[in-house]
């Protein structure tokens, strides 16, 4: 039959058919229309219509015939007809053109019972495997007979399906259109047509996999990469361990995604992937023939993105080192990672996550080197070693000097520098212990084998050993045992002997020691000036404190004397404790004199001639006793230290009472018939002595002395000043000089507020935030009314950029209170303006 005869006799047909279903209330008509429509799609030998017209209907007819049926489901013939006769029109037809107009019409379509049966069609289309059916038609297709437009907007509503249902549906839409379920099933339908293609491939049939690729990226760039890849990487690594056409179409999938998309299906296949020979098969040599490939591969993954866990590495790194057509990318991986992670200005801009990233980077790809690779590299490992160890031991941060530490044993120990291994001593956390084992091979213990055998020990062990418990009673079973032995063996041994004797438990005695602590605070100092008896100094340090707060009349006549000879004493003698025994009796004599000798450390902390150990332990005691004070005197200690000890009489009385004090204070007791009463209300120490603590120490700061640049290089105890004087406003709240205390260090901390130091800059928002919280919202104004847009703006964009997280979370905590603050000041009747 001719083929313009054809379409235009299934054109007649097909509009005939669809007016009986737009104006007819005839119930035989509408059934015999939908069985005339059915036939078109009955591909069996008992269909009434040719192949041709049934190729002209889905190819001319079929969507605007589905439209057409999508108005009237509302009509009363789809309530009296079976559902049998207008579902298969949406099933069995071409699978793209369906979709199209299911998911147009649940979009458009309000709630009602049409939508209702919509949405069922549209899950039984789901459930059916035609999403299978639509990949494999667009891979069997040998010329594209759809435009690039149609085939974009396809993409989009497969893409999106749940949220274009969502946004009708919700609250009622059916766990099959939820990204949950959604998105596994539609891997598991990718799977099916890649299946399908390989069958096609070994039977000598062309495919082609752009549109499924096109379908896997278009998915993956909108964010759905994991749940679409934890279902189909595991699959395609089983089927490519042993098939080569199964390597070879996932390989070409991969080739064939989008340059637009290949990030995101790289980045998700490298967390879905259970191994670096898993993600090699499935990807092959990609990341030799994509720019694209090669750069997230090779750079970004590596360099600029640190959210990956250390599996994703090993697997990057894997790949690269395990074909050999690979490996000068491992070798320009390995230089690139040592660049950055030797950067001094890395170091100090970006977060320290990111600077644990690199470094483990950098050691999974040295430990990947082969003998005559490590000889190649040596150099530029050399130069990575040396700057990189300096850039990070020069950080104020402990986190980034210990992580120089433990990368630098790493690297020394892999390049075997003549047999000399770097060895430092440093905390070992979670991290460094991940970093020290990326290097080392791990051994799979026999089981069948003591893993701590002992060359010594007895292979026949007595089969009736003595306990260990260490009680009287298997003492004295063990004597008796042994002394009848002996008495069996030879019968006159137990005469007059002494060795069956149990020897005296000698374990806890203490050696009697020759010197006594002191008893005088003045012999205590003397003691520390000039003793060469490391007991004597032990002993004087130990009771030092105790002496300090007990007696707070001869503490105050030699406070200054005894804090310089602590603060210049040296642990010559390896005194346990020492730092902290020497710190505690500073913080004591502080406390207990605060004007004098506050007056001396702050002096002395831009003196000439101080370590910078020194200075951070002046900074150290000062704030210690600042909180002290700041405390009400009711525990021990600073009871101690704010009430001078009372005179005791000699009277018969008073040493009665004395005696019975302290048998009441020995006794315990289980209860009590009455209730203690309360501490009482005490008056803020610190208060009245906090401009003592706080001016001096912004006298002399941008004065670089000899051995001392607090804006220079010395940034460590630039940090540690600001935090320290931070702490200072904070616990001068309500106190009077809080107003002249906060305005100097608003002054004081903007002009380092961009400093290239983390350190540097967590202390100065600590600074800002105990500001704003201790300064009166009045006085807060008043002094920020000329900068506080700019402060507002300083502290929105350290909020959002700063690399440090903790940066960040104070700046976000100052914008809050700042904002807290200005809200009540204009509030406040009293207040200022909204003028001013």
């Amino acid at each position: 039959m001719d083929p313009g005869s054809v379409g235009s006799a299934v054109r007649l047909n097909v509009a005939q058919c669809c007016r009986s279903l737009s104006s007819s209330a005839d119930r035989k008509d509408v059934s015999d229309a939908l069985k005339t429509l059915n036939s078109y799609l009955d591909d069996g030998a008992e269909s009434s219509s040719t192949a041709a017209e049934r190729d002209e209907f889905r190819r001319t007819h079929y969507s605007r015939t589905l439209r057409v049926l999508v108005g009237q489901l509302q009509a009363a013939w789809t309530l009296s007809l079976s559902s049998g006769l207008w579902e298969p029109l949406f099933l069995q037809g071409p699978p793209d053109q369906a979709l199209l107009v299911l998911l147009e019409a649940v979009s458009q379509l309000r709630p009602s019972a049409a939508l209702d049966r919509l949405v069922s069609v549209t899950e039984r289309f789901l459930q059916g495997g035609r999403l299978a059916d639509l990949l494999w038609s667009f891979c069997v297709r040998s010329v594209p007979s759809d435009s690039v437009q149609l085939r974009e907007t396809l993409l989009a509503r497969l893409a999106a399906l749940p949220d274009l249902t969502a946004n009708r549906l919700h609250p009622n839409t059916p766990q099959l259109f939820t990204p949950q379920r959604f998105y596994p099933l539609l891997a598991s339908e990718m799977l099916v047509a890649l299946e399908r293609t390989c069958s096609a491939l070994r039977d000598g049939v062309d495919c082609s996999l752009t549109f499924v690729a096109q379908t896997l990226g278009k998915v993956c760039l909108q964010g759905h990469s994991g749940p679409v890849l934890a279902v189909m990487a595991p699959r395609l690594a089983v089927c490519t361990r042993s098939d080569m056409v199964w390597q070879r179409v996932t390989q070409k999938l991969l080739q064939d995604v989008p340059e637009r998309c290949m990030e995101s299906v790289l980045t998700g296949l490298l967390q879905a992937a259970d191994s670096p020979d898993a993600f090699s098969r499935i990807v092959g040599n990609l990341v030799l023939t994509n720019k694209k490939a090669q750069f997230v591969l090779t750079h970004k993954v590596l360099l600029l993105q640190y959210k990956y866990e250390t599996a994703v590495l090993r697997t990057v790194l894997g790949y690269l080192g395990s074909d050999r057509d690979r490996r000068p990318l491992l070798l320009q991986v390995v230089r690139s990672v040592s660049q950055a992670w030797a950067n001094a200005s890395a170091v100090k801009h970006t977060p320290q996550e990111q600077q644990l990233y690199v470094s483990k980077a950098l050691l999974l790809a040295a430990g990947l080197l082969t003998d005559a690779e490590l000889q190649e590299l040596r150099s530029d490992l050399l130069q990575c070693l040396l700057g990189g160890m300096q850039s990070h031991l020069d950080s104020s941060a402990v986190g980034i000097r210990t992580l120089g530490m433990a990368v630098g044993e790493c690297l020394s120990a892999r390049m075997d520098l003549s047999g000399a291994k770097l060895q430092f001593e440093y905390d070992k956390n979670e991290e460094t212990l991940e970093l020290l084992s990326l290097m080392t091979p791990s051994v799979c213990p026999d089981p069948d084998r003591d893993p701590n055998p002992d060359p010594d020990r007895d292979p026949n062990p007595d089969p009736d050993p003595q306990p260990a418990d260490g009680s009287e009673a298997t003492r004295e079973s063990s004597r008796v045992k042994s002394a009848s032995q002996r008495s069996k063996s030879d019968p006159e041994s137990d005469l007059d002997s002494d060795d069956d004797l149990p020897p005296y438990d000698m374990s806890g005695d203490v050696e009697a020691s020759r010197a006594a602590p002191p008893r005088y605070l003045r012999d205590c100092l003397e003691a520390l000036i000039s003793s060469d008896d490391s007991q004597r100094v032990e002993l004087s340090l130990r009771a030092a404190e105790s002496l300090v707060r007990r007696n707070f009349f001869a503490a105050k006549e030699i406070s200054v004397q005894m804090t310089k000879v602590l603060l210049h004493m040296e642990d010559k003698f390896g005194v346990s404790d020492f730092l902290v025994l020497r710190q505690a009796a500073m913080v004591a004599l502080t406390a207990v004199d605060s004007v004098p000798v506050t007056q001396y450390l702050t002096t002395e902390f831009y003196s000439l001639n101080y370590s910078l150990r020194q200075r951070l332990d002046i900074l150290e005691v000062l704030a210690l006793a600042a909180q002290e004070l700041s405390k009400p005197a009711g525990d021990k200690t600073t009871a101690a230290a704010s009430e001078p000890t009372p005179y005791q009489s000699n009277s018969a009385a008073s040493w009665r009472q004395e005696v019975e004090k302290r048998i009441q204070n020995k006794t315990k007791r289980i209860s009590k018939r009455c209730a203690q009463r309360g501490a009482g209300a005490a008056p803020n120490r610190y208060a009245p002595v906090a401009g003592y603590f706080f001016f001096p120490l912004l006298r002399n700061y941008d004065k670089p002395e000899v051995t001392f640049d607090l804006l220079g290089s010395d940034h460590l105890v630039l940090g540690r000043l600001i935090h320290t004087l931070g702490l200072f406003m904070h616990l001068a709240v309500n106190a009077p000089v809080a107003v002249q205390m906060g305005a100097a260090l608003l002054d004081f901390v903007w002009a380092v507020r961009y400093h290239t130091d983390q350190t540097v800059r967590r202390g100065v928002l600590f600074a800002v935030c105990s500001v704003f919280l201790s300064m009166p919202s009045q006085a807060l104004m008043t002094e920020l009314s000329q900068q506080l847009l700019e402060t507002r703006t300083w502290l929105a964009d350290v909020a959002e950029a700063d690399p440090d997280a903790d940066c960040r979370s104070l700046a976000v905590q100052s914008l809050v209170l700042l904002d807290q603050n200005l809200k009540k000041q204009l509030q406040n009747p009293n207040g200022l303006s909204l003028e001013s």
